[in-house]
């Protein structure tokens, strides 16, 4: 017969529910009367409530190709690395993410001040990116500690141009802001390469 297997039904209708509504005071049961199903369900497919906002995440992540268009923009090495990170940043803060970024940040702020029930998004959170910027500057011929350290540099600027973003809604200023500090980074990036 075919058809959409129940738990990704429900894992599409928690996407879209805490896309629109967020998660502060979300409870299982009222999340479960409200896409048609109940907790003890929500319990069955995704093991906690902390598991089930994190999957959702993921799930909503999907939802919003710029991120993946710009991250990937970071592989290209026939591309200058300046104009890899300017692309990269363009499509985190492609305004189509805005929901997105919001809701990630909602669920970091949980994350932080409810230590051992996020474990497994704090850890995604602290080294996705990360890796993926060390992979791509270390490519550059920059060696692998040194990729790394860049890279935590160049993500923790992203995620408070992300703050910024958010707080301001003023996506041009923030690019203007940004425009430099890739420069920069982009010119450490060579000098590391050549030492």
């Amino acid at each position: 017969m075919g058809g959409e297997p129940e738990r990704d039904r429900l894992l599409r209708l928690i996407a879209d529910y805490v896309l629109e509504h967020g998660i502060a005071g979300m409870t299982l049961r009222g999340l479960g009367a409200a896409i048609g199903t109940n907790n003890r369900m929500l319990l069955y497919y995704f093991g906690s409530k902390e598991q089930l906002i994190g999957q959702a995440l993921a799930e909503a992540a999907q939802r919003f190709p710029a991120f993946t268009a710009g991250m990937a923009a970071l592989d290209d090495p026939a591309v200058p690395l300046v104009d890899r990170l300017l692309a990269a940043w363009r499509g985190v803060a492609e305004r189509e993410n805005l929901p997105f970024l919001q809701l990630f940040f909602e669920v970091f702020g949980q994350a932080v001040h409810n230590p051992g029930r996020f474990d497994d998004f704090l850890a995604r959170v602290g080294h996705d990116w990360t890796n993926q910027v060390a992979k791509a500057l270390h490519a550059e011929g920059i060696p692998a500690a040194e990729a790394a350290a860049l890279a935590r540099e160049i993500v923790a600027v992203w995620r408070g141009l992300q703050f910024d973003l958010l707080s301001t809604g003023d996506a041009d200023a923030v690019a203007a802001s940004y425009a430099g500090t890739a420069a920069a980074f982009a010119e450490r990036c060579r000098a590391a390469a050549q030492r």
